[in-house]
């Protein structure tokens, strides 16, 4: 499913709930079809996930890493990938007015 996050400040972000899940989990944030982070709450998010990216990261595997099969493992995407762009889109959009806001949507909880 997808976990669609609009900002009044910057542009619209997709994610695949199973990327969007732990992010929001990690900042104390309900996986529900809808929510918010108000403009106070924005700056706080954004070192607080920081924090978990660093907590969670862990170094990468080899890239002759082979699985059980034999064959060549797939690339792993890191948290800290995965963060980013919802960690730019916290600071950049901290920095609005007043009524600075980011909400979330997707068609069910996750």
């Amino acid at each position: 499913m997808l976990v669609r996050f609009l900002s009044s400040e910057t542009g619209e972000l997709l994610m695949f709930s199973e990327a969007a899940g732990p992010l929001l989990q990690a900042l104390g944030k309900a996986t529900t079809a809808r929510g918010t982070f108000t403009q106070a709450e924005m700056g706080a998010a954004a070192q607080a996930l920081r924090e978990a990216v660093q907590r969670a990261d862990a170094p990468p595997p080899d890239d002759d890493e082979l699985d059980e099969m034999g064959k060549k493992k797939p690339p792993v995407v890191a948290m800290s990938q995965r963060a980013w762009p919802l960690i730019d889109m916290l600071e950049r959009s901290s920095r609005g007015g007043p009524k600075a806001n980011i909400v979330w949507e997707a068609s069910a909880d996750f």
